[in-house]
């Protein structure tokens, strides 16, 4: 079975993809990773991010993978790498190319096949485009200024403001929601969680009700 969590940044995506993960006894993969070792890829083979032809090139050599919670780039662990601000910034930027997500939607199906055909996927377009027959299908909502104070938590916000998390947030809400390809939002036969008054606890249990449903 494949249960496909999607939302924006800060509703707790990653927390409650692990916590399902672990009480159905199935791999989780967390598909942002590989935008973002998709970008690490791009800035040390030295392209051109204007270039599409020369990104495309970079991520289709890359060899990427996704192991116990790890993202490896040519067998490197690249966890932390991933986790610059540069990186970030240039993940968002070339997760717009259509031609690219291909690439990467093709290899996150692949990682899912050669584990038996069962995850916990997450990310932003995993039950409308990456999985979209998935039997369980969730998108994770959370007020804006608490998806900040998530974030500030987090090492990658050390030495932002609340206000300026929140800000970065709506712009990637944005960017996220108006892309042409694989933009974010809901599948249509998503159940969607508002997360704010919830802990990641009562969110899981949820999603494991959802499971117990769609399996009887």
């Amino acid at each position: 079975m494949v249960v496909t969590v999607d939302g924006p940044a800060g509703v707790g995506k990653s927390t409650v993809a692990r916590g399902v993960a672990v009480a159905l006894g199935l791999p989780v993969l967390d598909t942002g990773a590989f935008y973002r070792a998709a970008a690490l890829a791009v800035l040390r083979a030295g392209a051109d991010p204007d270039d599409g032809p020369a990104v495309l090139e970079a991520v289709t050599r890359a060899d990427l993978d996704f192991a116990d919670g790890e993202m490896l780039l040519g067998g490197e662990p690249v966890t932390e790498a991933i986790r610059e601000s540069s990186v970030a910034r240039l993940a968002s930027r070339i997760s717009t190319m259509p031609d690219l997500r291909r690439v990467i939607v093709a290899r996150q199906r692949a990682w899912v096949a050669h584990r038996g055909g069962g995850a916990v996927v997450e990310g932003r377009d995993i039950g409308t485009v990456v999985f979209p027959e998935a039997p369980v299908k969730v998108f994770l909502t959370a007020d804006a200024a608490e998806r900040a104070r998530r974030r500030a938590r987090q090492d990658e916000a050390a030495g932002l403001t609340i206000e300026e998390i929140e800000r970065q947030l709506r712009s990637r809400d944005h960017t996220d929601s108006t892309r042409a390809a694989s933009p974010l939002r809901p599948a249509d036969d998503a159940v969607i969680i508002d997360t704010t008054a919830l802990t990641a606890e009562q969110v899981v249990a949820i999603v494991l009700g959802l499971v117990a449903e769609a399996s009887a």
